[in-house]
């Protein structure tokens, strides 16, 4: 295996890297990465024909488990002919369905940075966002999911915010009492409208999760992967997020061939609204994951992630989940398709 180097770009404002590499990898040459632009952080890699370090480690750790696309789409990209391509972070999406005719209508696109997560088991719908979501059905219970059933989904493109290198994700604070330290680091001013979207997603690490949750935000690809088979172990782990080979707006139908993958837990993956990729990762017992294959009238195929929650005890009573099916706490599994970005992760 070829030796990879990272070439950092120094910017404006950099993630002060020449404080930490010496200290962390004090006999490596000292590479060039990430760099700021435009209040928006940009990455960039040079690594010439070697695979980047990431994918070694995935490959180490689970040689029989593919990885899936939302996390090569979260890994600095391949560089042709020794070229640097500088990636922009874009702020997160969120998922949804909407009733068209009868049928769901899936969509996804940017949400403002004070949106609540309607996929939090502590959502509380307030009469205007009932209203807002009114005819949406973010949600639906787990007897509807079967061959026939139509749908018009929308696969727009995921985030385009990646995964720093492990040893620099761990060296950058992330806690809300670090906020200004972070701001700093990533030449963000206090006044700009990505603060709100940062310190929301630290808070909703740092929440206690319910009942049974075992939950773990991740800032590197390492850390998502130790977090997952620390729950799964590593042999015959499957992981698999959302693809389709159109990402307009299509009319499908579920197809045959339904696939309960793993058991009755998982551990989910979520992608979060952050300058650099973080992934809100949990386990949550009595959770079903199907793989749902699609096709639409031209033979245009979409495979999604769907995730069943057997149990809804420890949710939030007024969830949105709740007032739009009509149902209470614990009485019927409740699922959800996830967007592109996010990973599931079962054993096989």
């Amino acid at each position: 295996m070829k030796l990879w180097q990272l070439v950092v770009v120094e910017s404006r404002a950099s993630l002060r890297s020449e404080l930490y590499w010496p200290l962390v990898l004090p006999n490596t040459p000292k590479p060039k990465f990430c760099g700021f632009s435009s209040d928006l952080l940009q990455l960039t890699l040079t690594a010439g024909d070697a695979d980047l370090p990431s994918e070694v480690y995935w490959n180490s750790v689970l040689p029989n488990t593919p990885m899936p696309q939302a996390v090569k789409k979260s890994l600095c990209p391949d560089l042709l002919e020794d070229q640097s391509t500088p990636v922009e972070i874009r702020k997160g999406t969120s998922m949804g369905f909407s009733k068209e005719g009868g049928a769901m209508n899936m969509y996804a696109g940017v949400k403002p940075a004070k949106a609540a997560i309607p996929f939090s088991y502590f959502f509380a719908a307030t009469k205007d966002q009932l209203h807002a979501y009114h005819n949406v059905a973010i949600f639906f219970l787990e007897k509807d999911m079967h061959p026939g059933v139509k749908l018009t989904l929308h696969f727009t493109k995921t985030t385009n915010a990646t995964f720093l290198p492990h040893q620099v994700a761990n060296s950058l604070p992330f806690s809300s009492d670090k906020l200004p330290e972070i701001l700093d680091q990533l030449s963000i001013k206090p006044e700009s409208v990505e603060v709100e979207t940062i310190k929301n997603t630290i808070e909703e690490c740092e929440d206690a999760g319910i009942k049974g949750e075992e939950k773990y935000c991740a800032t590197s690809l390492e850390s998502m992967i130790d977090f997952s088979t620390s729950k799964l172990g590593n042999k015959g782990v499957k992981a698999v997020s959302t693809g389709a080979e159109n990402k307009s707006q299509m009319k499908y139908r579920i197809a045959a061939g339904l696939e309960k993958m793993g058991g009755d837990f998982s551990v989910v993956c979520h992608k979060m609204n952050y300058p650099y990729a973080v992934f809100y990762c949990h386990k949550i017992q009595a959770t079903r994951a199907y793989m749902v294959p699609l096709v639409s009238r031209d033979g245009t195929k979409a495979k999604a992630v769907a995730v069943c929650h057997a149990n809804t005890m420890e949710w939030n009573p007024k969830h949105l989940a709740f007032q739009l099916l009509k149902v209470k706490p614990g009485t019927a599994p409740i699922c959800h398709f996830l967007p592109e970005d996010h990973v599931v992760s079962v054993a096989k």
